[in-house]
């Protein structure tokens, strides 16, 4: 009866404790009103009118009566909650990630892009107000998609992402220019790149500084993710026959200093990632730091529902009266 049902002024059901207090007093003042006499015998009398018996009820009514208008007084009512959502500090991201083969090493599981690939779409998923883009880069870069606020375009990209589309070699400058290129246009309140690389700029015609400059000048931050474990990795070292790669130990090369300085330069941070684990806490670590403003608009739409209360205790006012006055007159 009272599911979903909230009260506006829950304090009158102290008023319940009346309810007791009028039952003792009727009690009571009901012994000391009630007229007494004495025969010596009732022999000859024959009483089987059941009304007298009946005469409690008019005391119920008027009780139950009281407590319907306690609860009206309580002011019950249904609450309907709407919510609207709006972005105040919407942050446009593009994700410059490396495909060059050596994205293929085997010292995250199963490889690096594929490790990447999982993580970085965890974290599309966890940014659903801000405008997202994918660069791809190796020996030269492209935009794989826009910032677009449409996810699941976003997340395809991400996923059409392999080793093979460009030539091989790591233009981290180029990576980082075409990132920039893609967002100084960009109206957002905060600009945000998240580089990710597991080698050394030998490509490009593009130096890393430059577009760094750029980035600076444009206003925007750059997150630098170095990928890879300390020391050897297995690695592509060669192809087969088939056209498949040849794998072997090769030593981890990242040109960490490049990242920090880019990281520094922009407002960014840098980042190791040497495993699976480090990468998704990276991952993690940037959401946290790139926090969008959203602003929650509640209306409430509430429904007083004292009414049927009030014509329940008029009704049964009324009935107690009515009652009072005809069956039970000869008796009260």
């Amino acid at each position: 009866m009272f599911k979903d049902i909230s009260f506006a002024n829950p304090q009158f059901f102290w008023l319940f404790l009346l309810l007791p207090l009028a039952l003792l007093w009727y009690f009571f003042k009901h012994n000391e009103e009630s007229a007494s006499l004495k025969i010596s015998s009732i022999k000859g009398f024959t009483v089987n009118n059941i009304l007298p018996k009946l005469k409690p009820l008019l005391l119920i009514l008027r009780l139950v009566a009281l407590a319907a208008i306690i609860t009206a007084l309580a002011r019950p009512q249904t609450e309907d909650i709407s919510t609207r959502t709006k972005t105040t500090k919407g942050i446009d991201i593009v994700m410059a990630i490396d495909v060059s083969s050596s994205m293929l090493a085997r010292d995250l599981k199963p490889n690096r892009l594929a490790a990447l690939k999982e993580v970085a779409a965890d974290f599309i998923r966890q940014r659903p107000n801000d405008r997202i883009g994918v660069v791809a880069y190796a020996g030269e870069s492209y935009t794989k998609t826009p910032i677009t606020s449409d996810k699941s375009i976003v997340l395809n990209a991400l996923k059409e992402i392999t080793y093979g589309q460009l030539n091989d070699g790591t233009a981290i400058g180029m990576g980082l220019a075409t990132s920039v290129n893609r967002l100084k246009e960009s109206k957002a309140i905060s600009k945000v790149i998240i580089l990710l690389t597991d080698g050394v700029n030998n490509s490009g015609f593009i130096e890393p500084q430059t577009a760094a400059d750029l980035a600076v000048e444009f206003n925007i931050k750059t997150y630098t993710i170095g990928l890879g474990t300390n020391g050897n990795a297995l690695s592509p070292v060669a192809y087969n026959a088939d056209g498949s790669f040849r794998y072997g130990m090769r030593q981890v090369e990242i040109d960490e200093d490049l990242l920090k300085n880019i990281a520094e330069v922009t407002g960014g941070q840098y980042f190791r990632a040497t495993d699976n684990e480090k990468l998704e806490e990276i991952y993690d670590e940037i959401n946290k730091l790139e926090k969008t403003e959203v602003e929650e608009f509640k209306y409430y739409k509430y429904e007083e529902k004292f009414r049927p209360w009030v014509l329940l205790a008029g009704a049964l006012l009324i009935l107690e009266w009515l009652l009072r006055n005809t069956l039970f007159r000869s008796f009260i």
